[in-house]
Parts: structure tokens; sequence; C-alpha cells
């Protein structure tokens, strides 16, 4: 059986990355060629730094058919970025490198050689500045992708929140009817697709208890009038639900994803219950993206005490598709 590749772009250069993708390696022998769009040089430093030996393989992106590949050695596209350093502070001068490899893995997408993709994490301080609210979004845009979702997957429990890096003092404004239709569709799409089943979906409110003070509630005006139009559509979709207790035992071993209204709202109790086992996933794209759920992690560079699971769990999922 022939195997469709997996392209990595390796995101900012002075991250925990370089350590967790050689760990995970080291790991598991994945069936899928893993192929690293990354910087030669300085990868070659950060082995060193961190006391890995392994070699090498030089890939031409331009020319990816020709090669019979597996994963023996490491398949690095190079993208040059000069540092003397094998890690150092995270700064805006690793932006056009970043920006070149992500320019690198959606030209090689766009060809349909394969549809397996992993970034790793971006600084959203440098990278994405003020433009994008995260990969997610940045990756949207560069695929003209208007509808799309952030999905952070577990086997037993995953959640997907409706609005992803946004101050909690615009959630509001963004929450509407059409917004929740959408992101419900790519979700059941989803799970019907590549988990073979109808998931059990379950929607917080925005408001505490589904409660507000205020003469407009948004979980009785917004939220139920969705979920009702989904009902109707046969979903198997519950609420809205108050989001303190929804992550109870008794009520979360109920459904296979909880739909918040905002970032933290469903993420906080999901990596307290599952830490490093999830990983983060983009529905929406022409292709299928994933990323390890952590970001660069500037404190841990380099120590080699980082935890490989969320890569692992993201190599591992798309190696079986």
């Amino acid at each position: 059986m022939v195997y469709k590749p997996i392209i990595v772009v390796g995101g900012e250069p002075n991250s925990i990355f370089s350590e967790i993708f050689l760990k995970s390696l080291k790991y598991k022998r994945f069936k899928s060629p893993i192929i690293l769009i990354a910087s030669k040089k300085l990868f070659e430093l950060q082995m060193k730094k961190l006391s890995v030996k392994k070699q090498i393989r030089l890939i031409n992106f331009l020319d990816l058919k020709k090669y019979k590949l597996d994963n023996t050695k490491i398949n690095l596209i190079n993208v040059n970025f000069i540092q003397k350093k094998p890690f150092d502070k995270i700064t805006r001068k690793s932006n056009n490198y970043i920006n070149k490899s992500f320019d690198i893995a959606l030209k090689i997408l766009s060809k349909k050689i394969t549809n397996k993709f992993i970034n790793g994490p971006v600084s959203k301080k440098y990278f994405l500045k003020k433009k994008y609210l995260g990969v997610t979004e940045y990756l949207a845009s560069r695929t003209k992708t208007k509808n799309f979702a952030m999905l952070i997957y577990n086997k037993n429990l995953s959640v997907s929140p409706l609005t992803t890096h946004l101050p909690i003092k615009k959630v509001s404004k963004y929450v509407n009817k059409k917004m929740i239709i959408e992101k419900i569709k790519l979700i059941n799409e989803f799970y019907q697709k590549y988990s073979n089943k109808k998931p059990q979906i379950a929607v917080t409110g925005l408001n505490p208890h589904c409660e507000s003070i205020d003469t407009f509630n948004e979980d009785e005006k917004i939220i139920r009038p969705a979920i009702k139009s989904l009902i109707k559509l046969n979903y198997k979709i519950f609420g809205p639900m108050a989001a303190d207790t929804l992550f109870l035992k008794k009520n979360r071993k109920k459904y296979n994803i909880i739909v918040g209204m905002y970032h933290d709202q469903v993420l906080t109790p999901m990596k307290t219950l599952f830490e490093y086992d999830a990983i983060n996933i983009t529905l929406g794209l022409p292709f299928l993206r994933i990323s390890p759920d952590h970001g660069p992690n500037e404190r841990m560079v380099g120590k080699n005490k980082s935890n490989p699971s969320s890569l692992i769990k993201a190599l591992t999922f798309l190696d079986t598709k």
C-alpha cells in the first residue's frame, strides 16, 4: 500500500517543536513518509544541542513524485534561515522564514500530492501580529476558506470553540445563528467521514447558567433557535447547556463533542481533563490540517524536557488516513 506523505512545517524556529518532532520519530515508526519543511543548518544545530544523531535526506519540493520516501532518514525541504545559536529568543526576524515555509507547504498541498498537513506552533505576537487570531484563521485566509472550525480532538471527547482567540468582550457580537449552524455541520461531516458515526453534540450557552440580566438573552434568542433548526435536520444536538456543569463526568460521557461559545470556555476543561492527549484539527480547509495542542513554549526551548504526546497523536491520526 502506498501512503501519502505528511507535510510538516516546523513553524517558529525558536520553539520546542524540533525537540518534540525528534522525540516523535524516535517513539514510533510511521507508515506515511514525513516531510519536514525547515532550515537544514538550524535544525542540525538543534539536533546537536539535543544530542540527537540522525541522517537528513534533502528533498526538492518541485519534484516530490520522483522520490521513494520512507522515515529511515529525516526527509527535509530546506528553507534558508541564518542563526548562529541553536535556540534564541522569539522575534519577528523569523517571520519571512515561517511564511516561506507555509508557502512551500501550500504549493505541495495544492498539487493534491497529499492532503495531510501539520504545522508547528508560531508566535501570535510576532508572526500573526494583529492580522490573524491564530494559524487557523491564517490558513483559512491563505486558502480563501470562509467556513471553518477549530476542533480539539480526543477519541473520547472533543471540543470546538465557536469563536477562537477573540477578546471576551467581543464574543457576544460575533455569535450568531448562521455561524452556529455552519460550524456544527462541519463537525458532523468530520465525524461521519473519519469516525463513521453521527456524533452526539452538546452546545453550551454563552451566559452563566444560560441566564442573563440583560433584556437580550443570546442563549434564548440565538443559540436555542440554531439548535432547533439543526434538530429538524436530524442532527443529534442538545442545548444550550450551562458550561459550569456540562463537563461533569456523568454529563460529558453522554456526548462525543461539546461546542462552546468562546475559546477558554471549552479548552480549559478539555486540557484539564486530557492534558496533551488531544490534537487541534482545522475543519473546512481543502486539506486535513492538524497541529499539536500547545504553543512555542519559549521557556522550555532547548531543555529537552518537553512532552511530545500531542505531536505523536497528530502524526498517528494522519498516518491512518
